[in-house]
C-alpha cells in the first residue's frame, strides 16, 4: 500500500509539476513595415523547436498593395531564422527568399511625340518603357528577391506584445542592397 500511495503521489506531483511549467511564446503574429516583405507584411512566425526560444525557427507572410490607376504590388516572404539570447531579448538571423508579382504598366512613358496646334494636345507616338525597380532593378513579374535578417526581436518570456527592429540586405541577380531596414510589432503565444 505505502508503493501505491508513493507512486501516486509521484504520479500527481510530476503532473502538477508540469502543469505550473508556463508554455514558452514560441509563436508570434506581428505586421512589419519595411523586412523581407519589402514594404509591409503581416506575418506568422514560429520555433521548430517548441520548448526552446533560442532556436531556429520559420516565418511566412504576405503584402501588397493597389493603387489608383492601376498599379499593385503583392509579396510572400518565406524566411528561416534562429534567435539567440535569453528571454525576453534576442538577436535575430535569418535568410530566405520573396516572392512578388506587380502590375507594371505605369512605367511607360512616352519618348517622343509632337505638339498638334489643332488640338492644342501633345501626341505621342513612342513610348518606352523602365524597368521595373523596389531598390533593386527586377527583370520582370512574378519575380524573387533574396532577403537576410539580422536584428533585435523583445519576446516577452510568458507572451504577449512583441517588437522587433532589423537590417534586411536584399539581393537579385541586378545587385545587393545592404542597407534596407524593417521594423514590426506584434503578438507573441
Amino acid at each position: 500500500m505505502k508503493k501505491l500511495t508513493f507512486v501516486l503521489l509521484l504520479f500527481f506531483g510530476f503532473g502538477l509539476g508540469l502543469q505550473a511549467q508556463e508554455a514558452l511564446p514560441t509563436q508570434s503574429v506581428f505586421i512589419e513595415l519595411g523586412g523581407p516583405g519589402l514594404p509591409y507584411s503581416f506575418n506568422y512566425d514560429f520555433r521548430f523547436d517548441k520548448t526552446r526560444m533560442d532556436s531556429w525557427g520559420m516565418r511566412v507572410g504576405a503584402g501588397g498593395y493597389t493603387v489608383s490607376g492601376g498599379e499593385s504590388f503583392f509579396s510572400i516572404p518565406l524566411m528561416a531564422n534562429k534567435l539567440y539570447g535569453k528571454g525576453p531579448h534576442y538577436f535575430e538571423l535569418g535568410f530566405g527568399f520573396t516572392f512578388f508579382t506587380f502590375n507594371q504598366e505605369n512605367y511607360d512613358y512616352c519618348y517622343g511625340g509632337y505638339y498638334d496646334p489643332n488640338t492644342g494636345e501633345y501626341i505621342c507616338n513612342s513610348y518606352v518603357s523602365e524597368p521595373y525597380n523596389f531598390i533593386l532593378d527586377v527583370d520582370g513579374s512574378p519575380s524573387v528577391m533574396g532577403t537576410m535578417n539580422f536584428g533585435y526581436r523583445k519576446v516577452p518570456v510568458d507572451g504577449g506584445f512583441m517588437w522587433k527592429v532589423n537590417i534586411n540586405p536584399i539581393f537579385n541577380n541586378n545587385g545587393f542592397w545592404p542597407l534596407f531596414a524593417g521594423i514590426g510589432f506584434g503578438y507573441a503565444f
